[in-house]
């Protein structure tokens, strides 16, 4: 994919929608401007799936082959992974750890737990897609994940910070209508009277995660990102 810099400059990274990740090199995910993060949003929402296919058992650096190391790392207060090259070039990291990383992911509330076991029973970890009994846990019982749910305020810093930039056009000034619209979907997913929220919750590969996934790509696509 090729996305802008803060700077205005071309910026090409590696994604596949298949694999459920992307390979950046090094500090190029620190280089994206906000259009560029929420374009690549964008692609996650669309190519993002419950079932994330296993992962070798050792991954190359695709610029010197070394094998990648498998790194924990933590950024607002979120616990992520990623494989990252011995020497430096760079890190492959997948769809639901970087999401993690840059704050669009976080627990949700013990209220929105109550709320959401008044409207479902189980819902499925956006980690690794098992799934969790609301009644006896809040966290997934085979890899240890935190029920989770798309922050929507990330979006709309993003959108703020994309209306301030003069490089490369203006922003569509509907855009904060229209992020207002796809937030209210969001809150949605805790409103025991929206059965679209429960289809997709509900169903063999849904999460909170993807389900809000789905209406912020809406957004994205609606707004021309």
């Amino acid at each position: 994919m090729t996305l802008d810099t803060r700077v205005g400059t071309p910026l090409s990274i590696d994604a596949c929608g298949n694999c459920q990740a992307m390979w950046f090199d090094k500090y190029e995910d620190l280089q994206m401007s906000p259009a560029s993060t929420l374009k690549l949003m964008k692609f996650i929402g669309e190519h993002s799936a419950q079932s994330v296919p296993p992962m070798s058992i050792s991954i190359r650096c695709p610029r010197c082959a070394a094998v990648l190391l498998m790194t924990h790392d933590m950024a607002h207060d979120n616990r992520f992974s990623y494989w990252r090259c011995p020497n430096e070039h760079g890190r492959y990291i997948g769809f639901v750890d970087f999401l993690r990383e840059k704050n669009f992911i976080r627990p949700i509330t013990p209220e929105q737990l109550q709320e959401l076991k008044q409207t479902v029973q189980t819902v499925n970890c956006s980690n690794c897609g098992a799934a969790i009994d609301l009644a006896t846990s809040s966290t997934c019982q085979h890899c240890g994940s935190p029920i989770s749910m798309l922050d929507m305020k990330q979006p709309e810093q993003l959108l703020k910070e994309l209306q301030q930039a003069a490089i490369p056009h203006p922003a569509n000034p509907t855009l904060a209508f229209d992020l207002e619209l796809a937030k209210r979907q969001t809150q949605l997913l805790f409103d025991q009277s929206d059965p679209a929220f429960l289809k997709r919750t509900t169903g063999p590969s849904a999460s909170l995660v993807h389900a809000g996934l789905d209406a912020l790509t809406r957004w994205l696509i609606k707004t021309g990102i």
